[in-house]
């Protein structure tokens, strides 16, 4: 008799093939969120029924396709070449992650939908099982709630241009007014014989260029107390921070088929920064670079944080580069002065707000041409170390 123990058993090693199928197929015909299983060429090879009512389409139907008839964009087009990559290098950029994409229903209709793939092993060729969600209601109540939030903000703004032109237009109507009456003084004074009238011309001029001189001062302490621009920075994580700012920039139709790609440098933590502000910083350069991409065949994204060699130490650079077509020369100069943009129905602010902010962090922006073309957008921010004042 021998001492050697038996292989433990497994909750699946009492069921044959046959049952093993039926089990699958109460999952496929069961599981709340669509289900698609397809095999390394794209080619499906389970269709759930939940697939069936998201896509318009039977199991039969789809049994045996190139499972891209159900993307749209660059997505349906590029799907081959994204397996063949992962099988070549095995650089995952959805396997694992999710990612919110752009699908094509039987009709012909696009909607948004949460992508999770998983993968499997399996008499040594891979598998592949996508775990789908729609989201068109979702986005639409994000949207409903980003046009609530972008009227209260326009409101607000409205409400604080106008308490600060009223301000303004009382702090600067004294001075005015006595300029204006100073001058027309000094002109009826003008046309006087009388000789001693030449020193109360002067003491009237002087006192028109003194209040002159004091409607500027107040233009000048309004506007530096505008452009101030102070933040309430804290240590805050800094990977998550640009997930989340990637993810917020992705809710439109428009960037969900661009894949954006996030590397930070292991030994970068936290930063310290107002974490709204910054991730509207980031946001903007994305959609920036997204709007650059229109019409680009093999778009890509890249958000990069690392440690600048050679610079100042205690800070971390953030980059945001895309393959687009890139600046000019003159347009990168002038490319972060307001009312400047490179977009037809573009106010050319957004980059000014940028740089506001960045400096307000104790901080620079800049963009830089790399050799393999597009364009990079670099900003820096303090390191949790640095404990230097902002």
């Amino acid at each position: 008799m021998s001492d050697t123990p038996s292989p433990p058993s497994t909750p699946l090693s009492g069921f044959d093939a046959p049952a093993l199928q039926q089990h699958l197929a109460s999952i496929l015909a069961s599981v709340p969120d669509a289900m698609i299983v397809t095999d390394e060429a794209g080619v499906i090879l389970a269709f759930s029924r939940a697939a069936e009512t998201l896509f318009g389409y039977t199991a039969d139907e789809m049994m045996g396709q190139p499972v891209n008839r159900l993307m749209a964009g660059r997505d349906r087009t590029n799907h081959g070449k994204y397996i063949g990559n992962y099988l070549r290098t095995g650089e995952r950029q959805i396997i694992g992650k999710g990612r919110v994409v752009i699908a094509a229903r039987a009709d012909g209709t696009l909607f948004p939908i949460d992508l999770k793939i998983g993968e499997a092993l399996i008499a040594g060729h891979y598998v592949f099982t996508a775990f789908i969600r729609d989201l068109t209601d979702q986005q639409r109540s994000e949207m409903r709630m980003q046009e609530m939030q972008a009227e209260l903000v326009h409101f607000s703004r409205l409400s604080a241009v106008g308490t600060m032109a009223s301000a303004l237009a009382h702090e600067l109507n004294q001075p005015l007014t006595a300029v204006a009456n100073y001058l027309e003084a000094s002109r009826d004074l003008l046309d006087s014989p009388d000789p001693e009238m030449r020193e109360i011309l002067h003491e009237a001029l002087t006192e028109a260029a003194r209040q002159a001189v004091r409607a500027g001062e107040i233009v000048r302490k309004l506007r530096s107390y505008v452009s101030r621009g102070e933040v309430e920075a804290r240590p805050v994580a800094l990977e998550p921070l640009l997930a989340d700012a990637i993810a917020l920039s992705r809710l439109s139709r428009e960037a969900a088929d661009i894949p954006v790609k996030l590397e930070v440098d292991e030994r970068i933590q936290r930063v310290l920064a107002d974490p709204v502000q910054v991730q509207q910083v980031v946001i903007n350069l994305i959609r920036n670079a997204i709007d650059a991409l229109a019409g680009t065949g093999d778009a890509r994204i890249v958000v990069r944080a690392l440690i600048p060699v050679g610079g100042e130490t205690g800070l971390v650079a953030i980059e945001v580069c895309d393959n687009g077509p890139g600046l000019s020369a003159e347009m990168k100069e002038t490319i972060f002065k307001p009312f400047a943009t490179t977009k037809s129905q573009g106010m050319g602010l957004g980059l000014s707000i940028c740089q506001t902010i960045v400096e307000a962090h104790g901080g620079t922006i800049l963009a830089i041409s790399p050799p393999e073309g597009g364009i990079c957008f670099r900003f820096t921010l303090r390191l949790e170390a640095d404990t230097s004042e902002i």
